[in-house]
């Protein structure tokens, strides 16, 4: 638009045609940032993500990542290892380890339903493995088929006649055997799905009818186990008639007992926590389990310090409606436990609606639709379902918490490098462009040919440009809050600095240089310099130099709009010490190669040029080292030190 605007202004004030069609075409190249590289930098960012175990679908989910403000996650496999053993059992109501069941086989013996339920009641399948064989599946169901195997080492899988599958609302599943005392329902489950579906409770002197006391004593027994961090399931039989339909398979059934199965949090985990709680991004656990075993593991993670945390059960939850779950969500610390996946959902949804920025995780196929209506779903790479995945963003290829939160610190650098780089671009463009400007208004020879721009855009600063999109995330980038939903990436400041203040810099020792060489080989205003001319020539070539040198001082510039440079490492970034001696060589290769003066009208400046340079570059550095000091003092004044680094 700019281009087209030049070149009808050309017109009007009768520039001849062609005069005003390059001057057009010089004013469009130097405008257009051609060596802005955001995709790439969104693309070597999500390289450096999945260094790091988390892998990206898709790229623009990278930079979301970075203004995430609130975490929805699993507890088990995400915030614990999801390498489950089984620790504890309440038979007979009373507790007992493993290691109890090997030193008294009369209490398997005596229990033997609840272990044949462990053994078949499950969806575990027996695959080949390295000669051998191995149990794949659930880690949970794993976990209680070895102690089942354990404790019944003879035992044989008898046929499967019927299932009922285990879904998030009964919160249970049951299979029916033909075992040789006929048919058997085994059931599994959620403590309080079960007891509520029991009328007797197997006791070590046989079978007994469940009363109040009973019920309470298991009640107590589950919190004592919940309150360790233990997941509690609750296991039941009964024999099933022949004729019974299913519909009436899962009731009347004996209680068996209660197993209690550890799963300890990754290492990693509280550390992540306490970094989100710097960098103000909220942490809320959406588990299915027992809302005691929620608690412990937050506790013993950090995510929950309080006293009293905000606890809501998915029974609570249905109960509420939009006002008292944004009460809920105004709390600091928040677990939702006993959760279903729809439920997860209206979270989810009820958070966006807040204007948060929500990052999702998820294994299971009920959880895309929540994945999909996150702004960034992230999905298990080990026990994620391929819906899942699917549905997903991202994929964390360890199952690990902590991951989420190194990825959001990419997210943020990536942020951050585009705008350095979008600044280091938009400063060459200034100083391309007011060559252009003072070919039509003053109408001196043009200083700076197209040919000669694009080298700059598309050669000496593509590497130095790319050097700084993939800048390491600084020290200090997970102790500010989130950035907010509306900061844009191109914003007044970032302008300001590029186009009025190290552009105009550049761009005067572009013009300096240019009418120094012409100046001292004879020229005088109003003489017409053919294309051809070696004073021309050399001329445009001390331009185009300029531009170069004074792009090699300003890549250190941009690495921060706020540090100083003489307290960053000059040699850390590989890729900008590359640029740097690329950019020295190109223009080395501009001035002397014949085969370069060839292709871009050039021609070699005099020696008396590079000294001439010096202070104009050196100018340029102490007077962004003034600026950058302005701004450290401004905000010391806010008491911002968090921004000294940006």
């Amino acid at each position: 638009m700019i281009g087209g605007v030049f070149f009808a202004v050309g017109t009007v004030i009768g520039i001849p045609f062609w005069q005003d069609f390059i001057f057009s075409i010089g004013i469009i190249v130097a405008m257009v940032p051609e060596g802005l590289l955001p995709t790439l930098a969104l693309a070597l960012a999500a390289q450096r993500m999945a260094k790091r175990n988390v892998l990206v679908r898709h790229l623009t989910s990278v930079e979301t990542l970075g203004s995430a403000s609130v975490i929805c996650t699993d507890k088990t496999g995400t915030l614990t290892e999801n390498r489950m053993r089984v620790r504890e059992l309440f038979l007979s109501n009373s507790h007992c380890t493993v290691a109890d069941l090997y030193d008294k086989p009369e209490i398997v013996a005596a229990h033997r339903a609840l272990f044949a339920g462990a053994a078949w009641c499950h969806d575990v399948r027996e695959v080949n493995h390295d000669g051998g064989t191995r149990l794949v599946g659930d880690p949970m169901e794993i976990a209680l088929v070895d102690m089942a195997r354990a404790m019944l080492p003879t035992t044989f899988a008898p046929p499967r006649l019927d299932e009922l599958p285990f879904d998030t609302d009964r919160m249970r599943q049951s299979v029916v055997c033909q075992t040789p005392e006929g048919r058997v329902l085994y059931c599994k489950g959620a403590p309080e799905s079960l007891l509520a579906l029991c009328t007797h409770i197997s006791v070590g002197c046989g079978i007994e009818p469940l009363g109040p006391a009973a019920r309470d004593e298991i009640v107590r027994a589950q919190d004592a186990m919940a309150e360790q961090g233990l997941r509690v399931l609750a296991f039941a039989s009964r024999p099933v008639p022949d004729s019974a339909p299913a519909s009436a398979l899962e009731r009347d059934m004996i209680f068996d007992g209660l197993v209690a199965l550890e799963d300890p949090p990754h290492p990693e985990a509280a550390e992540a926590m306490r970094k989100c709680r710097e960098a103000g991004i909220k942490v809320i656990m959406i588990t299915g389990d027992h809302p005691r075993t929620a608690l412990a593991v937050a506790r013993d993670i950090a995510l929950v310090r309080s006293a009293n945390p905000r606890i809501v059960t998915g029974e609570e939850l249905r109960a509420l409606f939009r006002a008292g779950l944004d009460q809920v969500l105004d709390a600091e610390e928040i677990i939702f436990a006993r959760v279903s996946a729809d439920q997860k959902l209206r979270i989810v949804q009820a958070l966006i609606e807040r204007k948060e920025i929500v990052a999702v995780t998820g294994d299971g196929v009920n959880d895309a639709p929540a994945l999909k209506a996150a702004h960034i779903g992230i999905a298990m790479g080990i026990t994620g379902t391929d819906v899942a995945k699917e549905a997903a963003d991202m994929v964390l290829l360890d199952d690990n918490f902590a991951s989420i939160v190194s990825a959001i610190e990419e997210g943020r650098a990536v942020f951050r490098n585009i705008r350095k780089f979008l600044t280091y671009v938009l400063v060459h463009n200034v100083a391309e462009l007011v060559p252009y400007l003072a070919f039509a208004l003053f109408r001196i020879p043009l200083p700076l040919t197209p040919i000669q721009a694009l080298s700059v855009d598309m050669g000496t600063d593509s590497l130095t440009a790319l050097g700084l999109g993939v800048e390491q995330p600084d020290a200090q980038a997970m102790r500010r809050p989130p950035r907010p939903q509306h900061e844009r990436l191109l914003n007044l400041r970032l302008a300001l600095r590029s186009y009025l203040f190290l552009g105009v810099i550049e761009a005067a020792a572009a013009m300096a240089a240019f009418f120094f060489v012409l100046l001292a080989g004879g020229w005088c205003y109003g003489v017409v310099l053919p294309p051809s001319d070696p004073l021309y020539l050399r001329a445009t070539t001390a331009c185009l130099s300029a531009i170069i040198v004074m792009q090699v001082v300003n890549v250190y510039l941009c690495r921060s709009s706020v540090r100083s440079v003489f307290f960053m490492r000059l040699f850390d970034n590989r890729l900008i010490v590359a640029g740097v001696g690329l950019e020295l060589a190109l223009l080395l290769l501009f001035n002397y190669a014949p085969v370069a003066n060839m292709l871009l009208g050039t021609a070699p400046v005099p020696p008396m040029l590079w000294l001439f340079l010096l202070p104009f570059a050196a100018g340029m550095l102490a007077l962004e080292e003034l600026r950058k000091w302005i701004v450290r003092q401004a905000l010391r004044r806010k008491r911002r030190p968090d921004e000294m680094i940006a």
